[in-house]
């Protein structure tokens, strides 16, 4: 499917700039037109009062016996314009024809002083009657003959609006390329930066009307330095923390390998297993939180009853709490419910029980609850494991760092350092507060998200 290339700035701001230009010429052209015919009405109508006047000085002086040419009536003022068909009648009062200056023109009889439109044949003509004592004095003028000359001079407006526009159009392109001139310089600037050098663009060196969108380029390359910067990290991180299992899996199979007896093939492939799924879980969390990056696709929401989810939660990790001895049980009161995804939230609940089962020891007890606590729907998980110190109970949220007091008191093998970095990940996603605290008696380790308000 093809896609229509995008226009560039500085042609579209020309083509706006010329078509208002053209627009603006077209309409003063025509308003100029308008004014011109409008008083080259009026001055040809006082024309022909000054014509009917002059016929009616001539018919005064010359009486009836004498027929007036044309060229006798029209003052000498009027030669000039010899172009213009001007045509005069005279007539008794009582409506007798007396003399007219073209005998193809027959001006009809008017009894009354004054200006009249007539139409004669196919054409209008503008008729101007005189009443006298003695008689009545006509001069008339074609429509037409008015309208071509205003055509005429209004055509002589069309040449220098034509190089007006050719002038400006000129000087509206150089303009432009001036003026858009520091867009190239910032496009420059820009195209100087590199994944390696992401340093933000000095707003000093450009036009204050650019400072809005270079800041936020400065901002994008800011967010996009911190995500390189943290996935660089977050890589080296897995690499080093994929090497210990890797190594750990070798050593086993190895052992399995050397084991001479039945005893010794069993004991290296229970441990051959459990790293297996120790790797399997690591790499697990990872894809968990490479899905919950800033840049990943919106939540699918959905109205999640949190006290369902909880029960379904201690359902799927109760053989497993079984086998180690531990009280795993679901706290639910009312009907806490949340607009949200239910996968990850799922995600984060199943991490923080995972977390529990692996540093809570036989005998130990978890419970996972969902409840409202002042107004807010909350889910939390309480065990009676060793705990974190006050100190650490931010670090902890950090990947792949584990506590001083996981290392020294764990029952089981070490964690991914990975499931509350997840479950922070999802919570934030969620606009969803998570606190660690210790647990009711002093002993063990409280999580709890919030949710917001309903």
């Amino acid at each position: 499917m093809s896609t229509r290339p995008v226009q560039s700035i500085h042609h579209r701001v020309l083509l706006w700039a010329m078509g208002a230009l053209v627009a603006g010429a077209s309409l003063l052209v025509g308003i100029s037109y308008w004014t011109l015919a409008h008083e080259m009405g009026e001055v040809f109508e006082d024309n022909l009062k000054q014509v009917a006047l002059a016929v009616a000085n001539h018919h005064g002086t010359y009486g009836m016996a004498r027929t007036p040419s044309l060229a006798e009536q029209l003052p000498r003022v009027y030669e000039e314009y010899g172009k213009f068909e001007f045509v005069t009648a005279a007539w008794t009062r009582s409506g007798t024809l007396l003399n007219r200056s073209d005998p193809a023109v027959n001006l009809p009889f008017r009894s009354r002083s004054g200006l009249s439109v007539v139409n004669i044949g196919q054409e209008r003509w503008h008729l101007y009657t005189i009443v006298l004592d003695d008689g009545i004095v006509q001069a008339a003028q074609r429509e037409s003959e008015r309208q071509a000359l205003a055509r005429e001079t209004g055509s002589v407006l069309i040449l220098p609006a034509l190089v007006m526009l050719a002038l400006l159009a000129g000087m509206l392109t150089l303009a432009l390329r001036r003026g858009l001139a520091p867009l190239a310089i910032a496009a420059d600037d820009i195209t100087t930066r590199s994944a390696r050098a992401l340093h933000p663009i000095a707003l000093s060196a450009h036009p204050p009307e650019l400072h809005l969108l270079i800041g936020a380029i400065n901002d994008l390359m800011a967010r996009l330095g911190g995500a390189l910067s943290l996935q660089r990290l977050f890589l080296a991180d897995a690499a080093h923390e994929l090497r210990t299992p890797i190594t750990a899996l070798r050593l086993q199979l190895q052992l399995l390998e050397r084991a001479s007896d039945e005893a010794q093939r069993e004991a290296a492939l229970t441990q051959l297993r459990a790293g297996i799924d120790r790797a399997q879980h690591l790499v697990e969390q990872l894809l968990q939180l490479s899905r919950l990056a800033p840049e990943t696709p919106a939540l699918s929401r959905e109205a999640v009853d949190l006290a369902e989810l909880v029960r379904s939660t201690v359902g799927r990790f109760s053989a497993r709490a079984d086998d180690k001895k531990i009280d795993l049980g679901a706290v639910t009161e009312g009907t806490p419910t949340v607009h949200a995804d239910v996968q990850q939230l799922a995600i984060l609940l199943n991490n923080l029980v995972d977390n529990a089962l692996r540093h809570t020891p036989p005998g130990g007890r978890i419970d996972v609850a969902a409840q409202i606590e002042n107004g807010r729907p909350s889910l939390s998980v309480t065990d009676s494991g060793p705990g974190i110190s006050a100190a650490e109970r931010e670090r902890v949220f950090d990947r792949f760092y584990r506590g001083t007091n996981v290392s020294a008191n764990s029952h089981t093998p070490h964690g991914s350092g990975l499931g509350l970095a997840i479950a922070r990940a999802v919570a934030e996603r969620h606009g969803a507060d998570i606190t660690l605290d210790e647990a009711p008696g002093g002993t063990g380790l409280r999580v709890s998200v919030l949710f917001p308000p309903r």
